[in-house]
């Protein structure tokens, strides 16, 4: 059992077209978002939750839509990158808040940079790991390199192949993912590889998460980034630089519309940098919340 276990209490919210999220709660004070990747759930955060509610927040980590215990709407545009942020707006408001401190990684992330642009009001402070930003994520589809990297997204857009190669052997290439790639030996126990395993067998869950993947495109990209606003918060930048999908090019986002950033590099974390540098992380967010970025300004390379 994770340390975070005792600490949380289970609750749901309904948000965008009436989707039933499943999320943990902890703490007492300002509250604090937890967005987690793909192909995680709530429990990605079983390192930051007991830090963050010892420092007086209240930390709330949802089960997005279409992962572990979440509502799984079967449709591909359920899970368009607007979709996905009106979630994060709904889910505030639903916590009683008029705003929140979010926090993204991986996919998590990405939904954290749409819901800053296009709810900037309910956002008093973001940050975010390994995710890179809008703009540089529609850039990265005309680099070479970065493709290479992001073989995947491409892999997803299949029909039934991509939920069949997942689903094999029992998880086999999530369970080889959770178990080769952290730098730090550990990172995930084998308990915590179960726990991930069962999420992703919950029904529908395969299906609706390679569904992102299939929205992301399908939204177009250029449509997406057409219109972005400047963010008016304060924005805390921090990337493992051992990443195997996402290279250091993409983590800087672009200064025009990001403005307040500070970034943080971190040699030798891989893209699960939350579980391969727990205490690190912890201290970059806690730092941040309360008002001390770390890292270099990130309009400079």
């Amino acid at each position: 059992m994770a340390p975070c276990d005792d600490l949380v209490t289970h609750h749901h919210a309904t948000v965008t077209g009436g989707v039933r999220l499943h999320y943990v709660a902890a703490g007492e004070g300002p509250l604090v978002l937890l967005l987690h990747g793909f192909p995680e759930f709530w429990y990605a955060w079983r390192d930051q939750i007991p830090a963050l509610a010892r420092a007086g927040y209240r930390v709330v980590a949802p089960d997005m839509r279409g992962y572990n215990t979440s509502d799984k709407p079967r449709a591909v545009r359920a899970y368009h990158p607007r979709v996905l942020a009106a979630d994060v707006d709904a889910l505030i408001e639903q916590l009683g808040g008029t705003c929140a401190l979010l926090v993204g990684h991986d996919w998590g992330g990405a939904v954290a940079w749409f819901a800053a642009h296009r709810h900037a009001q309910r956002i008093e402070r973001l940050a975010i790991l390994n995710a890179p930003h809008p703009v540089h994520a529609r850039d990265a589809l005309r680099d070479p390199r970065q493709l290479l990297r992001s073989w995947y997204i491409f892999f997803f857009q299949l029909p039934l192949l991509p939920e069949l190669y997942a689903r094999a052997f029992d998880y086999r290439r999530l369970r080889k993912i959770l178990q080769d790639e952290p730098r730090r030996a550990g990172a995930f126990s084998p308990e915590d590889v179960e726990r991930y395993v069962e999420a992703a067998r919950q029904p529908g869950a395969t299906r609706a998460t390679i569904h992102y993947y299939r929205a992301l495109l399908r939204a177009n990209p250029i449509r997406l980034t057409r219109d972005l606003a400047p963010l008016p918060m304060p924005v805390q930048i921090l990337w493992g630089l051992d990443d195997r999908y996402l290279g250091p090019r993409v983590s800087i986002p672009p200064p025009a519309l990001v403005p307040g950033c500070h970034i943080r590099h971190v040699p030798g974390a891989s893209h699960w940098i939350q579980s391969d540098a727990p205490d690190l992380t912890n201290q970059v967010l806690l730092d941040f919340l309360h008002d001390h970025p770390t890292g270099s300004p990130g309009n400079t390379p």
